[in-house]
């Protein structure tokens, strides 16, 4: 397992944010979008639960991690610690038996990818939208083997059967050096959204979000950008 980050300086981390942010305006800009339809999620698998206090002195209000536990750890610390307004999503591989445990802390879930999520989701969820999580539909867009996410092919049932109205949809894409590589498979999840008439995109991490926004993210999921 990789270390755990600690010893953030907040200005560093809200430089780095702002810089990030700034690339994301030049990708709006080159497809003459608005800036404001993309979010920053900031990616805090790696951070220590002690660093927390730096994230909210940094701006940052929207966090995503990747493990059940340590999201229930995270953000109840945060509200322990009095740290204001936070959004929590849960950007992980996301087991069944897990479901019930994030589901009172995130305001979107961005991997439903398996009939026995969607069952969970049906038991734990109440009818009252207030209280129910947006809900993106993880894609295996590359069809690469071994890896989370649905076939395309399969999209229309998935969203049928989901008991929360899908929101979006998210994917990985295939390990790349270079962000080009990438851009296909953006530009094949786009397609898919569009087809279905879905709004959200989250696509794109550190060493590819400006193509990812180019090609119509609305969340783009930083991590190793932000602490260093």
């Amino acid at each position: 397992m990789a270390e755990l980050i600690r010893g953030l300086d907040p200005e560093a981390v809200r430089r780095r944010a702002d810089a990030v942010r700034e690339e994301i305006a030049d990708a709006c800009a080159r497809r003459e979008r608005d800036p404001a339809d993309v979010e920053l999620l900031a990616a805090v698998k790696y951070v220590d639960v002690d660093e927390l206090p730096v994230l909210a002195e940094a701006g940052l209000r929207l966090l995503g991690e990747n493990r059940a536990q340590a999201l229930e750890e995270k953000a109840a610390a945060w509200s322990r610690l009095g740290l204001g307004a936070v959004q929590w999503d849960f950007i992980g591989h996301l087991q069944s038996r897990k479901v019930k445990t994030i589901l009172p802390h995130v305001g979107r879930i961005h991997s439903v990818a398996s009939d026995s999520v969607l069952e969970q989701l049906r038991r734990h969820t109440g009818v009252d939208q207030a209280e129910r999580p947006e809900v993106l539909i993880e894609v295996n867009v590359a069809g690469e083997e071994g890896k989370s996410g649905i076939a395309p092919v399969t999209l229309a049932d998935v969203i049928a059967r989901c008991p929360i109205p899908v929101a979006g949809l998210m994917t990985m894409p295939p390990l790349a050096t270079d962000p080009e590589d990438s851009r296909r498979w953006f530009a094949a999840l786009a397609q898919l959204a569009a087809e279905h008439g879905l709004r959200e995109l989250s696509m794109g991490t550190s060493q590819d979000f400006a193509v990812a926004v180019e090609e119509g993210a609305t969340v783009v999921r930083i991590g190793a950008s932000l602490y260093r």
